[in-house]
């Protein structure tokens, strides 16, 4: 449905700062580009600017308005040709329009103004409004408008703070509807909140369900209304049955009566001035620097903005306004780059706190006509008690010699440092005034010449004070040295002594000037860097040896190739790949070994750690396996010992490990595991792990039980021992890189060597961890003969323990 033409609201908006720069010249040379909150500042000051213009205009609109009108009643003409006769009755009568519509008002007989005729005393004036509700001319224009639309009812919406609606004049509906609507948040969507939010008139729309009286007048067309600040209220009409699309005539008439009730909505005093008596400002008029005594904005809540109330006589303006145009106005709106800044944040927050605020130097950016004027400011903000809420802030520029002196105190102040200056002729000594406390004397100790300085030193320390005297003093040279103070408890103190001459017109030198300097964190730091960087060396020849020790243990412990098991119907290889870290040496170990009774051992294991401590203990445990081998006990047993062995023999380290024995006479394999990762069997071209008999650690448990079992070997068959570095990775279930290797070893190899070599290559291990494999392969030897009717047996689990 059509919309009506919006009310054309009394004052134009302010600029949109967002818009498109207007089109000028272009720059003749290179310029900086201005920055978007520049721009805006730029635009806020215009528009700011326009509105104070406006407002003077406003203040006498509606003298001239009323004027216009007993005009258009008198002459019988339209409102056009009505103010085109006050213009000319201004003009000759060599008046103002707003002062000849001042006169005709106050000229009005009493049939006009509604004043009794006769004598008699005058008639009480009517009673003004009370706070917070308009005018009874604005309940006229309301129903006026509701009227002549055929409305059945009317409502004037005043925006409140925050955006919420209060339904101040409301003809035509109850007071009882008046009060359940007398708050609407700005988020429920009845039509004058939509309308308020899209800056236009809405409807007419309907049937509504959430407003005012929703249930009896369910149409409605809403027309926001402005003030020269912003939003000010929101015109409402309610119809009980769809009303037609407004007319051209009826359109002019809404917005007449529109006009109307945003004139008496902006003549309204605004609360901010119409406070009375302003606070007792004695201190800010008596204080010596500039201040300004700022209200918050709004007065009663959380404040979003300050009111400047009031400056004092030794104010400035930094854009250089005088003080009327400042005075009355919000923060934002005379310094909009300041608050931009943060001034504004910091403001609020000595207000939330009550926590004065003071700063030597405080930058900030102020506007000088088109021109951001960045400024050095010292700065002071307090909340005050009285009036309450209020603040009182003070600011000036600082001077270049000022910002000098702050510079000076603050490099001395960071730097540990203070000087001094001795008048070699006159004996005057000038000190700074931190030369006492940084030399650890009482604030009040007299100046030291120089000549008596080597008294007050250390003894180790006096030559070289006295040295450095000596050079600037008879010898016209500057010189430094570093010495501690006698009177000092703890020589821990360090002071960095640096002297020049300054020579007298005969060359001769008139006065000495320096510098001490609190060197003490210096000194220590380099102390402890020399005694770091030493430990260090010593450390890492410390490391480099171990390391040496633990990789030649190794070397002489793991043979580059196994001894022949031919003799046991084997044929074997190993491997072994270090880390890629050379100070990683790791406890990885293997062997093979063919024992007095023809079976061979098959042993790979693994020592917990890296280092000496690890490659010897993986040296103990290997050595003691292969003695407690001879004694010809089975897997499960020989681990059992091991066990003991770990806990009395290497400090109570861990370790895994695979035992094996490979008897040739019925090509039988018995093995047990403490805690390691099961051998591949090859067979028939496929590849396979062996079932886990149970083993715990070794060094875990004190009297563990280790499970035995036994497989039958084939011809051709080949079996891999490995250490967990082949296969482990730290993202992963160690199957899951355990099968991939098995599907890798797959298929033919050309011999042992090769498959080793296919094993190393397929690892996608991630631990960088040494790394032990062993593969054996059993030789077409014939076995002992088996008896008639038995079956070769295959794995066996579990097997019984030996």
């Amino acid at each position: 449905m059509n919309q009506p033409n919006p009310a054309p609201a009394p004052n134009p908006p302010p600029p949109d700062p967002t818009g498109p720069e207007p089109s000028g010249p272009e720059p003749t040379g290179p310029e900086p580009r201005p920055s978007v909150r520049h721009l805006l500042a730029l635009r806020l000051r215009d528009a700011q600017e326009e509105v104070t213009e406006l407002r003077a205009a406003l203040a006498a609109r509606p003298l001239t308005a009323l004027a216009t009108g007993v005009l258009a009643e008198r002459l019988g003409c339209g409102p056009a040709e009505a103010g085109a006769q006050l213009l000319a009755l201004a003009e000759r009568a060599r008046l103002g329009p707003q002062e000849l519509a001042a006169d005709i008002l106050t000229t009005l007989p009493a049939a006009t103004t509604g004043a009794t005729t006769g004598p008699g005393p005058a008639p009480p004036a009517p009673p003004a409004p009370p706070p917070g509700r308009p005018p009874p001319v604005v309940e006229a224009a309301l129903t006026q408008a509701a009227d002549t639309l055929g409305a059945t009812a009317a409502v004037l919406w005043t925006v409140q703070p925050g955006g919420a609606l209060h339904p101040a004049a409301a003809p035509g509906f109850t007071e009882t509807e008046r009060t359940a609507w007398r708050h609407v948040p700005p988020g429920l969507p009845t039509p004058a909140q939509q309308a308020l939010a899209g800056g236009s008139a809405l409807g007419p729309t309907g049937p509504v369900t959430a407003t005012l009286g929703a249930d009896r007048a369910p149409y409605r067309l809403a027309v926001p209304l402005h003030r020269a600040d912003g939003p000010a209220a929101v015109l409402e009409l309610a119809w009980d049955a769809r009303p037609s699309d407004p007319t051209p005539a009826e359109q002019r008439r809404l917005r007449a009566a529109a006009e109307v009730c945003a004139l008496a909505l902006t003549d309204r005093p605004d609360p901010a001035t119409a406070e009375g008596p302003g606070p007792d400002t004695a201190a800010l008029d008596a204080a010596l620097a500039p201040a300004l005594l700022l209200a918050p904005e709004p007065a009663t809540g959380t404040p979003a903005d300050f009111r400047i109330r009031r400056v004092n006589a030794a104010f400035t303006d930094l854009a250089d306004r005088p003080p009327h145009r400042v005075e009355g106005r919000t923060l934002t709106t005379a310094y909009p780059q300041a608050c931009a800044d943060g001034l504004l944040d910091l403001l609020l927050r000595v207000h939330a706190t009550g926590r004065p605020h003071h700063a030597d130097s405080l930058a900030l950016t102020f506007l000088s006509g088109q021109t951001p004027v960045p400024v050095l400011l010292e700065f002071a903000a307090a909340r005050l008690t009285t009036p309450p809420g209020h603040l009182l802030v003070s600011w000036q520029p600082t001077s270049a010699d000022d910002r000098t002196d702050r510079l000076l105190r603050a490099a001395q102040r960071l730097s540990h440092l203070s000087g001094f200056e001795e008048d070699l002729r006159t004996g005057e000594i000038h000190w700074t005034p931190r030369t006492a406390d940084l030399l650890g004397l009482p604030a009040d100790t007299a100046p030291i010449p120089l000549a008596a300085l080597p008294a007050h030193v250390h003894p180790d320390d006096e030559q070289a004070v006295r040295r450095v005297v000596n050079s600037a003093v008879d010898n016209g040279r500057s010189d430094a040295t570093v010495f501690r103070m006698r009177h000092l408890s703890s020589y821990t103190h360090y002071v960095r002594l640096v002297a020049e001459p300054v020579p007298d017109p005969t060359g001769r030198t008139a006065a000495v000037r320096g510098a001490f300097q609190d060197v003490s964190a210096q000194h220590w730091t380099e102390t402890a860097l020399a005694a770091t960087t030493e430990s260090l060396a010593s450390t890492r020849q410390e490391a480099a040896e171990r390391h040496l020790l633990a990789l030649r243990l190794q070397q002489a412990i793991l043979p580059p190739a196994p001894p022949p098991l031919e003799s046991a119907g084997l044929r074997a290889a190993v491997r072994y790949r270090p880390s890629s870290q050379r100070d990683r040496v790791g406890g990885d170990w293997y062997d093979t070994t063919l024992l007095p009774d023809r079976t061979a051992l098959l042993v790979v294991g693994d020592m917990a750690g890296h280092g000496v401590e690890a490659a010897t203990g993986m040296v103990a445990l290997r050595n003691a396996l292969r003695g407690l081998a001879y004694t010809g006990a089975g897997p499960g047993r020989l681990l059992g010992w091991l066990n003991q062995a770990a806990a009395d023999l290497t400090g109570a380290a861990t370790a895994t490990a695979i035992c094996a024995r490979y008897h040739p006479d019925t090509r039988t394999l018995h093995w047990a595991r403490a805690g390691h990762l099961p051998p591949l069997l090859l067979r028939d071209g496929t590849a396979r792990p062996l079932p886990l008999p149970h083993g715990i650690l070794l060094g875990a448990a004190d009297d563990p039980d280790y499970q035995e079992h036994q497989l039958a070997m084939r011809p051709g068959d080949v079996l891999l021992l490995y250490t967990d570095g082949l296969v482990e990775r730290r993202d992963q279930a160690v199957e899951e890189p355990l099968d991939h290797l098995a599907r890798a070893l797959a298929g033919p190899a050309a011999d042992l060597d090769a498959l080793l070599d296919r094993a190393l290559a397929a690892s996608t291990a991630d631990t960088d961890d040494d790394t032990c494999l062993i593969a054996v392969e059993v030789l077409a030897t014939e076995p002992d003969v088996v008896e008639p009717g038995a079956a070769e047996p295959d794995v066996v689990e579990p097997g019984e323990n030996v």
